[in-house]
């Protein structure tokens, strides 16, 4: 186990953070590869709890905030959030566009690394890239009836009922 996988875990007791916040620390954590596709499915199907829902999204808006060293954290989160809006629970769309300042603002994130790379760059294309989906109900709607085709394909795969 890495140090800051454990740290991560001695942060999520300390912290008492609940299951779904460990999931959306876990998919946007420092590291550097991005979030599975099934930790990111699982976070979307929590979307549809209530409780959950707002656990979720504090967390991913708590991870859009950060900034700095931890760029990875707001690129992730974005990902994130651009996976739950295509297949999450609708209010995951809602509440986007309702914050959509917050996704907008990120458009003009800057950081350069110790090595002068400008890691900034991924997080101004990703918050572009969700705020256009935000903005445009008829991509947004294509997108999730895409992502929800594609989940009942995989379920069918996974069950044999193909």
């Amino acid at each position: 186990m890495s140090t800051s996988s454990l740290r991560r875990q001695v942060k999520n007791i300390v912290r008492n953070y609940s299951e779904a916040e460990i999931k959306v620390r876990e998919a946007t954590s420092n590291d550097p590869w991005g979030p599975s596709s099934s930790l990111m499915c699982e976070i979307a199907d929590l979307t549809y709890n209530v409780v959950a829902f707002s656990e979720i999204m504090g967390m991913v808006w708590r991870r859009l905030n950060d900034h700095g060293k931890n760029w990875r954290h707001v690129y992730k989160a974005l990902t994130l959030a651009e996976y739950l809006v295509k297949t999450g629970s609708e209010r995951v769309a809602q509440q986007c566009r309702e914050n959509i300042y917050a996704v907008q603002t990120l458009r003009d994130f800057q950081y350069i690394d110790r090595d002068g790379k400008d890691q900034g760059l991924n997080v101004r294309e990703k918050a572009k890239l969700l705020v256009a989906l935000l903005k445009d109900d008829e991509k947004l709607q294509e997108e999730r009836a895409h992502a929800l085709k594609t989940k009942q394909k995989m379920a069918q795969v996974a069950t044999g009922e193909v």
